[in-house]
């Protein structure tokens, strides 16, 4: 049984569930497996890679999945949005930046928006760039963030602005949701839908090491930690607004707090350090989860996944998996 809701219907999904386009993790063969469970599968365009992302949309075929980006990133290769919009996703997520030139790009294409948000600021931007969908990332989210705000207030907190302001753009929960007891309450709070990312990390499907997957089956949610060392080793020029959250390990302990020597040292590190995560070295490289890996304790398909995510917030829901989206639409008039 699927739960209804905005989202369901405004995308064709059973399921009001999107995958998070995590960088190397949500390549095609996970995307898909979402979209063929019956939510949408996201491929992580993350840095923008041209010929990794050709080559995951590949993979995932004819099934209908979008694609995500990180939006300074894909302002330094703008024409990669080109090569995705050529594809016709089922939607195109922005997240970490300034939506607006970029977004209006894609609603000229005639191709879903999808915006991601930390903050109420960074959600009326979203707003100005028409955005389809508003995302609203709390603190509790793996990898990057802005890290201030809870998944808790802030998610009925942008509930409240959208029925005020654009009463027709859809709103998803993200941060810490990884089983039912998640999904309903995003939907009690609000949201149309979530956004998932640790829990379909931890899926056969994802491109994941298998030494990443272990340690994070090991961890807990305490064992979780802000940092910004491995963007530093890695060269990479994220704003001073986000961190990224990760299992706390050696490297971490190692660079967390001795930012500038990292600086000094970067290259040499960052190579050492891409190689580690390439052969799934949880120390010397990073995991990089949420702290909803307390609640993760295996790695199945993905379908699989979702499946026991919505039997248990269909129970908890009720026998009908009535969302607060729909009672908010009803209490303030809003047409769906």
């Amino acid at each position: 049984m699927g739960i209804s809701t905005r989202l369901t219907g405004a995308f064709g999904l059973e399921h009001p569930i999107l995958s998070a386009p995590m960088a190397v993790a949500a390549g095609g063969w996970l995307a898909a497996a979402v979209s063929s469970a019956g939510g949408l599968g996201l491929v992580g365009g993350a840095y923008v890679d041209r010929d990794w992302i050709a080559a995951e949309l590949d993979e995932a075929g004819d099934t209908p999945v979008g694609c995500g980006f990180i939006t300074w990133a894909l302002e330094r290769s703008p024409d990669v949005l080109d090569l995705v919009l050529e594809r016709r996703p089922r939607a195109v997520m922005l997240s970490f930046g300034d939506p607006r030139p970029l977004g209006a790009r894609v609603r000229d294409a005639g191709v879903p928006l999808i915006c991601q948000v930390n903050s109420r600021p960074d959600a009326l931007l979203a707003l100005e760039a028409g955005a389809d969908v508003v995302v609203a990332q709390g603190a509790e989210a793996g990898g990057h963030g802005a890290h201030h705000r809870s998944t808790l207030t802030l998610v009925p907190e942008l509930a409240d602005l959208l029925a005020d302001r654009s009463p027709d753009t859809l709103l998803c929960a993200a941060g810490g949701i990884a089983d039912g007891r998640g999904l309903a309450a995003a939907l009690m709070l609000g949201a149309d839908g979530v956004l998932i990312g640790s829990r379909l990390w931890a899926t056969t499907e994802a491109k994941v090491p298998t030494g990443l997957h272990d340690a994070a089956l090991a961890a807990d949610g305490d064992a979780t930690t802000l940092s910004r060392a491995l963007d530093i080793a890695r060269g990479l020029p994220w704003p001073d607004r986000f961190s990224c959250r990760v299992l706390r390990n050696r490297f971490s302990e190692t660079w967390d707090g001795r930012e500038a020597e990292l600086r000094d040292a970067g290259h040499t590190v960052g190579e050492d350090w891409k190689r580690a995560f390439v052969a799934g070295d949880p120390d010397a490289s990073n995991t990089i989860v949420g702290e909803a890996v307390g609640l993760i304790h295996g790695v199945q398909p993905a379908a699989d996944v979702i499946e026991r995510i919505v039997a248990e917030a269909t129970t908890l829901l009720g026998a009908h998996g009535t969302a607060a989206s729909a009672l908010r639409e009803t209490d303030r008039g809003v047409d769906g």
